[in-house]
Order: C-alpha cells, then sequence, then structure tokens
C-alpha cells in the first residue's frame, strides 16, 4: 500500500467516522474501510433573551442562567447568551447570528398579548411565514380564564395565534404557547419570558425532546462548599490534587463573599465509571481539607448548622450588632428550624448590650463595643437569655464610618458560647459595608458549626 488518504467525516448528533481509502501506486485498485469513533459530538447552542427590562435592569435575567445549567446536564454545550431589544431588526440580526453559530437556539421573552411584544410576528418574517390560530390553543386559553371567571378579551384571544409551520408547545401554567422551528439544520424554540411557564416548558417538553434527539455526551456535575479559606489560598492548598485531574475532569472556582464552591465537571459516555471517578477525586479531597468542607452541591452552612443541633437536641441563640439580624435570618430560613432556634436580640445600641444581654458598663467602657470581651459576654448573655444550649455573637465595625487607626472599617469579633466554654475570634474584612455584613454572617456560621462538630462535652439539650 503506497499511499493512504484519511478522510474524516461526522454528522453533528452522530459518532465520528473514520474514513480510510487506500490505493497502489497504479491508483487501479482501492479498498475503503470505515473505523467508528467512540467520541460522540457536543451540540452547541445560544441563548436569546428579549425584552427592554432586561436591559435597564429592571428585570434580571434568571432565564438564562437556569436554562444553560438544565442544557448542560444533558451534554449541551451553551457557547453564547444574548439579550436584546424586543425590536424588529434586532430579533432578526440575532436570530441569523446565531443560527450560524449554533445547532440549537433557546429564546424567551416578548410572547404576551400587548402591542410591545413582537417576537411571534418577528419570527413569521423570519421563517417566510404568517400567524394562524391554533384551535388547541384558543380552547386552552378559554377554559383558562374561564376557571378564574374572568372574561376573554380579544388581546387574550390573541394569544392563539402562531406562525404557520411551527410545532406548537403546550404550555401548562400559562397562555402563550411555546414555538419549535427548524431552519438550515438548526433548531430555534421560542418561549414566554414568564420564568415559570418558561420552565414548565423546558421540563414538560423541550428537554425530554433534545434529549431523545441528541444522545450527546454524558455530563455529572458535583459541587463541593468550602468556607474558612479565599479562593487562591484555597488553590495553593489543593494544587497537586487539581493536577492530577483526568482531562476530562474539570475543575471550576466559584466564589462568593466567605464560600468558595468548587464544582467538578466529568463528561464522557459511562455514567457509572464517570461517578466512580468523581467519589473517589471528592473522597481525597475531604482528606486535604475537611476542615474547610462543609456541605456539597445545594446544601447550606445554616442547613448543616440545623441538622447538626437537631441530630443533638441542642438548641441555638444569636445575639448580633453588625450583622443587624442577618445571622438569625439565615437560620430561621430552613424550614423547621423552630426545633432548635429561640430567638436573637439585635444589639445594635450599647445601653440593649447592657439592658438585655446584662454585659456591665465598665466593660464597654474599657475594652470597647468591639472586642473579644464584649462578643464573650454577648453570647453568654443570649445563652442565658434564652437558655440554649449554644449562641454566637458578633460584633463589628461594617463601614463606611466609624473605623479607627487601632481598629479599622471591617474590623469584626465573633464569639461562640457553647457546653464546652466560651470562644472569640478577631476578623478583618476590608472597607465594603455590605460584603462585611455577609463575611461577617458567613464566619459566624462556620465558626459555629466548627464548635458543634468539634464539642466534646456530652451534654444535649436541657
Amino acid at each position: 500500500m503506497d499511499n493512504v488518504l484519511k478522510i474524516h467525516t461526522q454528522h453533528l448528533s452522530q459518532p465520528i467516522f473514520d474514513l480510510v481509502v487506500a490505493f497502489n501506486g497504479a491508483g487501479c485498485q482501492y479498498e475503503v474501510f470505515i473505523f467508528v469513533s467512540l467520541k460522540r459530538v457536543f451540540m452547541k447552542a445560544e441563548i436569546i433573551t428579549i425584552g427592554d427590562e432586561l436591559l435597564i435592569g429592571q428585570v434580571i435575567d434568571t432565564n438564562s442562567a437556569w436554562m444553560a445549567s438544565q442544557l448542560s446536564l444533558i451534554g449541551i454545550d451553551v457557547k453564547q447568551i444574548t439579550t436584546i431589544a424586543d425590536t424588529r431588526l434586532q430579533i432578526l440580526h440575532t436570530l441569523s447570528e446565531a443560527g450560524n453559530r449554533a445547532r440549537i437556539v433557546l429564546i424567551s421573552g416578548g410572547l404576551g398579548p400587548t402591542s410591545d411584544d413582537i417576537t411571534k410576528q418577528t419570527l413569521c418574517e423570519y421563517f417566510d411565514t404568517h400567524l394562524i390560530v391554533d384551535e388547541a390553543a384558543l380552547e386552552d386559553i378559554t377554559a383558562f380564564f374561564k376557571r378564574r371567571g374572568i372574561p376573554l378579551t380579544e388581546l387574550n384571544r390573541k394569544q392563539s395565534e402562531i406562525p404557520a409551520g411551527c410545532i406548537p408547545i403546550p404550555n401548562p401554567v400559562g397562555t402563550a404557547r411555546g414555538m419549535w422551528f427548524e431552519k438550515d439544520n438548526t433548531i430555534y424554540i421560542s418561549m414566554p419570558g414568564v420564568p415559570f411557564e418558561m420552565k414548565s416548558i423546558m421540563n414538560e417538553y423541550v428537554l425530554p425532546t433534545l434529549r431523545k434527539r441528541f444522545p450527546n455526551t454524558i455530563v455529572i456535575h458535583r459541587t463541593i462548599m468550602t468556607s474558612g479559606l479565599g479562593e487562591s489560598f484555597l488553590a495553593d492548598r489543593i494544587e497537586k490534587w487539581e493536577k492530577s485531574l483526568p482531562g476530562h475532569i474539570k475543575l471550576a472556582y466559584l466564589p462568593q463573599p466567605g464560600i468558595v464552591r468548587l464544582r467538578l465537571t466529568a463528561r464522557g459516555c459511562h455514567e457509572d465509571k464517570l461517578q466512580k471517578e468523581i467519589d473517589t477525586l471528592i473522597e481525597s479531597l475531604y482528606g486535604l481539607i475537611p476542615e474547610l468542607i462543609f456541605g456539597e452541591d445545594s446544601e447550606t452552612l445554616e442547613g448543616v448548622i440545623g441538622e447538626l443541633l437537631l441530630s443533638k437536641r441542642q438548641t441555638l441563640a444569636t445575639a448580633e450588632s453588625c450583622t443587624g439580624g442577618s445571622i438569625s435570618q439565615k437560620i430561621t430560613s430552613i424550614a423547621g428550624s423552630s426545633a432548635y432556634y429561640k430567638g436573637s436580640v439585635v444589639a445594635y445600641a450599647n445601653e440593649i448590650k447592657q439592658k438585655v444581654l446584662h454585659i456591665d458598663r465598665e466593660t464597654i467602657i474599657q475594652y470597647g463595643a468591639v472586642s473579644k470581651e464584649v462578643v464573650e459576654k454577648m453570647a453568654h448573655g443570649a445563652c442565658s437569655v434564652f437558655d440554649t444550649d449554644w449562641a454566637v455573637s458578633v460584633s463589628g465595625i461594617a463601614g463606611p464610618d466609624g473605623g479607627t487607626e487601632e481598629k479599622p472599617v471591617g474590623t469584626v469579633w465573633i464569639g461562640v458560647a457553647g457546653p464546652d466554654g466560651i470562644t472569640a475570634q478577631k476578623f478583618l474584612f476590608g472597607d465594603n459595608r455590605e460584603r462585611n455584613i455577609t463575611r461577617a454572617t458567613v464566619a459566624a456560621l462556620q465558626m459555629l458549626r466548627d464548635r458543634i462538630l468539634n464539642n466534646k462535652s456530652q451534654i444535649a439539650g436541657h
């Protein structure tokens, strides 16, 4: 065989094929070999959100983030997200550009019945069609308003109009149909901008249909929740572990004030194998930074603390100054927190620290309200007032004013009282008031969690 010509061909939703043509020197004879690769092609998608209210910041676009996360779970990569005004030319231009780049285009917004919603008419122009009445949609809309005892107006009736040639997608929780189009080997799916309507259409129809039509590479996400160390310092701690990750498993750092999420994303064809690989990697990560990990995926510090207190049959109170009730809000955001959480004193003024938490005036004068001595007495006072096993206290200078050379803005003392005694720790957070409150809240919850976990006392409840 003197020469080999190798030609690669592929189909977007099918495995890659290698076509090899071999021929002799005279070119008179040839053989064709086809080798099937085990790789699968990753589908590309784009998301378009439509609405002036998104562009001026009146409404926050949460639709794109949710759609992208759901597509990722079924192996579809979102390559671009675009937010545009509800204008004909911009919609036409954006649809054309997205169609040239992606195989799947998801569109949300602009499907309301009023004159400022022009998406349906513009879709008709883009797909060279016209509006028709979908009788099934009209029946659903009529029944929708009848159940609510509201008369059906002409504007509402127009919601039953859809572009001819599209596949209408039922909307179980609203009146605007979703619409499925196909043009030049690209799928376009238009949905309402109302989040709960869009999610219903995606879950009930769009995602299952895409999953069947494009059996893409399996994608598994696992997120490890950490607290107590900043992103760069955390990266140093796990550098060797991160470098050992195989090529098909990627790590992303997702920081927020006081917390860093570590998201592992694995891609492949065998779900069981991927899951075992991730389990092994996460187990080794727990061995590296056990004191920093407080949970996984959607777990929160306040939720983990609640579970610990319930399991030990113990109770909690809080005494807050600079955080203004932020810690108690986090704790009570957990359903069932009344089983372990008794209450809070927001002792913003020194006289409240004295009158309610029983801190003597001389201690505050001698050490200052932002001090180890004061937060320790605040925590002890909260335990006494509420008759609890645990209490966490915070006092600090959130800013932007009130700092001194000795105690600059961002200085925060946090105390934790429990069955095994009282501890306090000083933090220097920075000069941004909002971030200082958030970081102090997270740090207080982290300290409380650590103390509960490390408590050697056998006391459980009163």
